[in-house]
């Protein structure tokens, strides 16, 4: 399905990253390393810092692109809504920009469900996909976290001052961002069908106590295949689909999983499958 997308010209800036004017917004992006790409999206409230426990390793194999969201980090504001899907037409929109006809694509959390809609949205754009605590319905949450979810609104901004993120960032405007925040994660949505149908390969990676439960992470995983029968003394019937859960993590600390780098890695130069 071909989405409407607009880009401009690059604009360079002395803090190690360049904007790209994508969809009417100025989208703050890095490179790091040299090879295949590799589109990092980070999580909620905060931006690429959220990947620095796994940049130095994943430089080694690839050209790493992390990019900055929405409203988050470097990247501006529009007055649209936070959308998943809009996020994700942004992300096409990038990679037209940069010239890349396909791109791996790895997603934590907001990220995850901005990289899961680019897949559904873009197929055609993603070699492979690498999901990172990340539902495909809301209610993949626990309820608890749900109900936490309901509550976030501009007076959860009031406290960032406090926090690193307000220097690191400070243009983002920070009540306007909880607000849209708040009223995307109140959105009801459910993409099971989408992601059954998913072209690419795809790994899913949650922590043993992760804010999403365990019996949404194996349905997900049964979307792709998995859990429905031996895989055979040679593997020849695995799923597609790879789950990898991590332990002792939960989902606010899983990006600092000590092997987490090589276990991307490791599924990032498997062998693409063949086409049936």
């Amino acid at each position: 399905m071909e989405k409407s997308i607009t880009i401009s010209d690059t604009v360079k800036e002395n803090m190690g990253g360049e904007y790209a004017i994508v969809n009417g917004l100025k989208i703050y992006y890095e490179v790091h390393g040299e090879g295949e790409p590799l589109i990092l999206l980070h999580g909620g409230v905060g931006a690429s810092e959220m990947f620095e426990p796994l940049l130095p390793a994943l430089a080694k194999t690839h050209k790493v692109i992390p990019v900055h969201l929405q409203a988050h980090g470097h990247t501006s504001d529009t007055n649209r809504p936070l959308r998943f899907e809009s996020m994700a037409d942004d992300i096409a929109g990038l990679l037209k920009h940069l010239d890349l006809e396909h791109a791996d694509i790895l997603g934590y959390s907001l990220g995850g469900g901005v990289a899961l809609q680019t897949a559904i949205r873009h197929p055609e754009i993603v070699h492979k996909l690498v999901l990172i605590s990340t539902p495909f319905k809301r209610h993949g949450f626990y309820p608890e976290v749900l109900e936490g979810m309901a509550q976030v609104g501009p007076e959860s901004a009031k406290f960032m001052s406090q926090s690193p993120l307000y220097q690191l960032y400070p243009d983002v405007n920070w009540a306007e961002l909880f607000t849209k925040l708040g009223n995307l994660l109140r959105q009801e949505y459910d993409w099971s069908e989408g992601a059954a149908a998913l072209r690419p390969p795809l790994m899913l990676i949650y922590a043993d106590a992760d804010a999403i439960s365990t019996a949404h992470v194996l349905e997900f995983f049964g979307l792709l295949g998995g859990g429905r029968r031996d895989a055979g003394m040679d593997g020849s019937l695995r799923p597609a689909g790879r789950l990898a859960v991590l332990p002792g993590m939960t989902h606010y600390d899983v990006l600092t999983y000590p092997d987490l780098a090589s276990i991307v890695t490791s599924f990032l130069e498997l062998p693409m499958p063949k086409a049936e």
